[in-house]
């Protein structure tokens, strides 16, 4: 063999040798080996715990629970019917039957709302709403309203089954205020003195309430509720334009839109009075268009 062959015999021995080494020594050590690509794993969200409140009502010396409760779908202020008849005996038979028997006692009813709920009606949130649909059951049932009270809080960590809301309300028992008749009678003169008052477009009876005339609204349900021989009284008015016939029948509209729409959100028809004025007692000059857009208008106060 030539020195030549020997030479190259030898390089190609050397390439081999270190090949074989190089696969089997890093090969062992992990380097130089391509890794699997990583997996990727879906995770599914969980999907929040429905929640859901009892019919639950008592004071130490009361007591009255059951699973069931009033239910209402998002962005209603009417509770689903039927009710449970364990909801049902439970005001009927037990709590109707405590109060008659400790007139000294009064039931607080919360309704619950979420932030992003949709309120139609005519009071200031939609819990305060579902309290006043939960306080006329009550009263249909012959618990006096003097003696509920009604009150409206944001709830934002219920979660609905299917867009219903599953008792979202809440009741508490307690005696009646050392003061309440004092704080009726400053409800009476703020209303009097404020009373609200709508305001409509020539020829039109719609209405459409701000922040405050809601509140307003809840305060005039709320004196009605705590005074069983107060009344409402909505009087309606025009401005001077057109026959004095006509505005007397326009004013009349109004009012009687007005009830409707307080009876529509659940204010008993038999607390509210309507009258209309006509053209009488302009709180502006009829001679601008500033002056009869004030003029017609409804006023909502009590007797």
């Amino acid at each position: 063999m030539t020195k030549t062959m020997t030479n190259l015999l030898g390089i190609v021995i050397t390439i081999l040798a270190g090949i074989y080494f190089y696969i089997t020594c890093c090969s062992s050590c992990g380097i130089g080996v391509a890794e699997e690509p990583a997996k990727l794993v879906m995770v599914q969200p969980e999907e929040p715990e429905i929640t859901s409140y009892p019919f639950s009502v008592g004071d130490g010396t009361f007591s009255y629970e059951t699973e069931d409760n009033f239910n209402f779908n998002t962005s209603s202020s009417e509770f689903l019917k039927p009710l449970s008849p364990q909801v049902q005996e439970g005001i009927v038979s037990e709590l109707k039957g405590y109060l008659t028997e400790n007139a000294n006692k009064v039931v607080n009813i919360t309704g619950y709302y979420k932030e992003g709920e949709t309120n139609n009606t005519a009071f200031p949130n939609l819990g305060l709403a579902r309290a006043n649909a939960v306080k006329n059951h009550f009263v249909a049932h012959e618990i006096p309203s003097s003696q509920i009270n009604i009150i409206g809080e944001a709830k934002n960590e219920m979660v609905p089954d299917n867009e219903v809301l599953m008792g979202p309300v809440a009741f508490q028992l307690q005696e009646v205020a050392a003061n309440a008749e004092e704080e009726l009678k400053a409800l009476y003169d703020k209303i009097k003195a404020d009373p609200l008052i709508l305001y409509f477009d020539t020829a039109e009876a719609s209405i459409n309430l701000s922040a405050a005339q809601r509140q307003k609204v809840a305060e005039i349900a709320r004196y009605l509720d705590k005074v069983p021989d107060a009344q409402a009284e909505i009087i309606g008015y025009t401005d001077s334009e057109g026959k004095a016939s006509t505005n007397l029948r326009l004013g009349q509209e109004r009012a009687d839109f007005a009830k409707a729409y307080l009876v529509q959100n659940g204010i008993s028809a038999d607390r509210i009075g309507t009258d209309s004025k006509g053209k009488q007692d302009p709180i502006a000059s009829n001679a601008t268009e500033e002056g009869r857009a004030k003029n017609r208008r409804t006023v909502i106060s009590i007797k």
